[in-house]
């Protein structure tokens, strides 16, 4: 077995194109993070099976030689979706009035990535460039 090494930067994602997305947005001078997003935005349009902007995430972000940083971006619930509504029953519905769905958290996620990436590096490209292999 032979890892792949890289000096300059490298991007891996399930799908060709939204690994170029990424290595694109580094070549411009943008940071990991928002090699990241351009990644997901564009695996969204050409994997959307496998990671859609309907879902959730979840990231760790460690800047060199600092403290790791979470981010949940996995969706809030209803207000209502209390376990006192559900005592009568014997199990949280998914389906139907009653269902405990959440909203999709992983726009939210990006945009929240985006805010650390932009205090940890001082710099940003606009969330246009970022988004143009996806939107293309």
């Amino acid at each position: 077995m032979q890892s792949n090494v890289s000096v300059h930067g490298m991007a891996v994602a399930p799908h060709h194109l939204a690994s170029q997305s990424a290595l694109s947005v580094l070549r411009d001078g943008g940071s990991a993070i928002e090699a990241m997003v351009a990644a997901a935005a564009t695996i969204a349009v050409v994997y959307p099976h496998m990671n859609g902007l309907g879902g959730d995430g979840f990231w760790l972000i460690v800047p060199p030689g600092g403290e790791p940083i979470a981010i949940d971006a996995s969706g809030a619930a209803g207000s209502l979706a209390m376990l006192a509504a559900y005592g009568d029953l014997a199990h949280i519905p998914h389906r139907g009035p009653r269902a405990a769905l959440t909203v999709a958290g992983t726009v939210s996620g990006w945009a929240e990535a985006l805010k650390v990436s932009h205090a940890l590096t001082g710099n940003a490209l606009p969330l246009t460039r970022l988004l143009a292999d996806a939107i293309d």
